[in-house]
């Protein structure tokens, strides 16, 4: 395998599948057996997880009821519905698993300790890191990064929907091409979404490779860990 410690981000949509929001069962137990099967291998897994999934049932409430600060914790909170949730199916196949959390729910969760939470992945643990970082304006993505470096992961994987980052959106424009390698310089040039600019500034400064690939491909997460040509790559 070339990346022995790994961080992989899930967002909340990809766990919802089909649905409009919630949990997708079968997704769900698609991407356990996907880590059960690294994890087989001896690689070190650390998970974060959105929850976009559990904030789209709220999409019905009146906009500047819920300030900008209020939202974000909710958001918050449902990492940790998804995390409780994911933690489930990971154990239902075999593998221990625990969840660290940033804001402290002690009957939940352990607070999250940079020490203890390697101690758990040297052990052949799962860890899963909800609540982003405990405070607003910062996405899961940011999250994911920070998270990675901290650990010590030799890469940051990010599930998608899409099998990596295109010129243009490949939904929309059929001519887009697929970028393969790319350089974080040319992701601020070129203007790119696919994670927040913090979230990329820090994966620069702390020479943390990202790679951005389809998560709901069975196979997909062994072959980006073992270092297949799968998804984008983003580099120094």
């Amino acid at each position: 395998m070339k990346y022995k410690r790994s961080l992989l981000k899930l967002s909340g949509e990809a766990l919802m599948g089909n649905n409009e929001y919630g949990l997708h069962s079968n997704r769900l137990k698609q991407y356990a057996e996907e880590v059960k099967n690294v994890v087989n291998m001896g690689v070190q897994v650390a998970i974060v997880i959105g929850g976009g999934n559990i904030f789209r049932g709220f999409s019905r409430i009146k906009k500047n009821i819920i300030n900008r600060i209020g939202g974000d914790y909710m958001g918050m909170l449902a990492t940790v519905i998804n995390g409780i949730a994911f933690q489930s199916y990971l154990e239902n196949v075999g593998i221990c698993t625990y969840i660290q959390t940033a804001i402290r729910m002690d009957p939940i969760a352990e607070p999250f300790f940079k020490d203890r939470a390697i101690s758990h992945l040297e052990k052949g643990r799962v860890v899963i890191f909800v609540a982003g970082l405990g405070n607003p304006y910062f996405t899961t993505d940011t999250a994911a990064v920070l998270r990675a470096i901290e650990i010590k992961a030799d890469v940051l994987l990010k599930g998608t929907k899409v099998d990596g980052i295109y010129t243009e959106d490949p939904n929309k424009d059929k001519t887009a091409k697929k970028i393969k390698n790319i350089s974080f310089d040319m992701i601020y040039k070129m203007g790119i979404k696919v994670m927040d600019t913090t979230a990329f500034i820090l994966g620069n400064e702390h020479n943390l490779p990202i790679i951005i690939f389809d998560i709901n491909r069975i196979g997909n997460l062994k072959k980006a860990i073992s270092g297949e040509s799968i998804g984008t790559i983003v580099t120094n």
